[in-house]
């Protein structure tokens, strides 16, 4: 496992969990909130996939509950987007927020912001209380570099790194781990909560409805900027093609759709209605197993490489909305690749890479899960490696043994693999998607099960790296020698959308996280 200790169950989680930053173009000083005494409208209704479990960040599941944190709790820093490129920006909870060298972050928290309950003002000891905690809790791994919270004064404080970490803004303080408690408060509760803060310090509070809503009134301690919605309605209705129906009828003002509806819905969109792309935090590929006899010639896996047609998979089981991927790293973010350096779709390559090796009459299985989006694509591939003669099985698994097939430590049928259609979530910051595949991981997560020294030196370097730049041209490398491994076919980049009213702006990160707070009029 990753030396930041994420699990590979924690993060898929984690990819459903993180928002893609649908940026509305404004300043972020007048995006934010509406300032104390601005007009508002009285009412948002939303929609949320299941009841909230535990709102703890320590605890959570994550998805929902972190949506439900943004708007009831403090962050120091949220994601903006600029010039398309996700990134991090203070919070209105603090008036500091900077690096001053790789491993030390100083903040100050704004002055007259006060916890529920008559908790009093929100403190840097409230900080330092809240990621200290975090180290021990079941999303640890988001804090294993941390080594303590200063507190410098009653509002200042320095966050103290064991080792540079480039990804701490925005995988660690923008997201639900980051999300800060009331020390006081936590006390007085035993340490732990479910579904009832203790205290909050935000400017909704929620009046949590099982298995019908949760409503977000307005917090009656707040004192800093003022939501432009007086309460936002979020309905638990769990399908999503029946929001879609919801929306159509008028009982939503935004929801997700899924990738079929997109299509529809941009040909003809419902009246007063837009589309918002949140983001594309998922990679999807076909993946081969570089150590199986069959395909342990490099120039087999090359022919294979050219005789898939990208695009029409993308058109097919995706309408044509999702983004052709050139690899691991998901758009909007450092070391995002437009291109492949290696291979293109050319049925004569193939072909004569084929006659090359030696080989004809060749027979593979392609496993994949069995749900309506990757069983076309392998039907697709299918009929793309007929026409260099390569016979393939189509093998549909259902989710549990799916997940577990590349695992050493799950069985035998890791010798077994051939080809395979993978789908990861990701967050946003390059260094997660590319950690999967070190040396380390095979048997675990790197079923391709190449190893490269190179690979695994650039992976530690572009954690540690804080310049942009430098970091952009690592991730870039990185993904060249996954490709010279001959082993990926990168397939495409599934996208997050929504439909909302056209006279309603919204905020929604990168996987999907909607946050109510800085919604504004359009």
């Amino acid at each position: 496992m990753s030396r930041f200790g994420f699990t590979r169950r924690g993060f898929l989680a984690t990819g459903t969990a993180f928002s893609a930053l649908a940026g509305i173009g404004l300043p972020m000083r007048h995006a934010v909130a509406q300032e104390a005494g601005a007009s508002t409208r009285p009412l948002l209704r939303v929609r949320q996939d299941g009841d909230i479990k535990i709102l703890d960040p320590g605890y959570m599941t994550g998805g929902l509950e972190i949506e439900v944190q943004k708007q009831c709790l403090p962050f120091l820093a949220q994601y903006v987007t600029r010039d398309g490129v996700l990134d991090w920006e203070p919070t209105y909870y603090v008036t500091r927020l900077e690096l001053r060298d790789p491993t030390h972050i100083d903040f100050e928290l704004t002055e007259g912001l006060n916890w529920s309950g008559g908790y009093g003002p929100l403190r840097a000891s409230d900080v330092k209380f809240s990621y200290e905690r975090m180290k021990d809790s079941e999303w640890g791994g988001y804090f294993e570099v941390l080594d303590h919270v200063e507190v410098t004064g009653e509002r200042t404080g320095t966050i103290v790194l064991k080792n540079a970490f480039a990804p701490f803004f925005l995988v660690t303080l923008c997201h639900g781990p980051g999300a800060i408690l009331c020390e006081k408060a936590m006390a007085d509760v035993g340490g732990r909560f479910t579904t009832e803060f203790p205290a909050i310090c935000g400017p909704y509070r929620i009046e949590n409805i099982p298995g019908q809503m949760v409503k977000f009134l307005p917090n009656p301690d707040w004192t800093g900027p003022k939501p432009a919605f007086d309460e936002v309605q979020s309905y638990i209705i769990s399908q999503v093609k029946a929001t879609e129906l919801a929306y159509e009828a008028g009982e939503l003002d935004i929801t997700q759709i899924a990738s079929d509806a997109v299509a529809r819905y941009q040909t003809s969109v419902p009246e007063n209605s837009a589309l918002t792309k949140a983001g594309e935090l998922n990679f999807m590929w076909l993946g081969m197993n570089t150590e199986h006899p069959i395909l342990q010639d490099i120039r087999v896996r090359r022919a294979i490489q050219h005789a898939v047609d990208c695009d029409a998979i993308i058109a097919a089981a995706y309408s044509n909305v999702a983004s052709r991927s050139y690899g691991v790293v998901c758009p909007g973010l450092i070391g995002h690749r437009s291109e492949t350096k290696f291979y293109t779709f050319d049925v004569a390559a193939a072909q004569a890479l084929l006659d090359e090796a030696g080989v004809s009459g060749l027979q593979l299985s392609l496993r994949v899960l069995n749900q309506q989006q990757p069983m076309l694509a392998a039907q697709i591939i299918q009929a793309n490696l007929a026409m260099i003669g390569i016979t393939l099985e189509i093998i549909p698994m259902d989710s549990g043994s799916f997940w577990e097939m590349g695992m050493e430590s799950a069985g035998d049928t890791w010798k077994d693999l051939q080809l395979w259609i993978m789908r990861f979530g990701s967050v946003p910051d390059p260094y997660e998607a590319t950690q999967w595949f070190v040396s380390s991981q095979v048997g675990e997560w790197n079923w391709e099960r190449w190893t490269n020294p190179e690979y695994d030196t650039l992976v530690e370097k572009g954690i540690a790296e804080t310049d942009p730049a430098i970091r952009n041209d690592i991730y870039l490398r990185l993904q060249d020698l996954m490709e010279e491994t001959g082993a990926y076919v990168w397939l495409c980049h599934e996208p997050r959308y929504y439909i909302h009213k056209t006279d309603v702006a919204v905020r929604i990160s990168p996987s999907g996280q909607q946050d109510y707070r800085l919604f504004q009029p359009a």
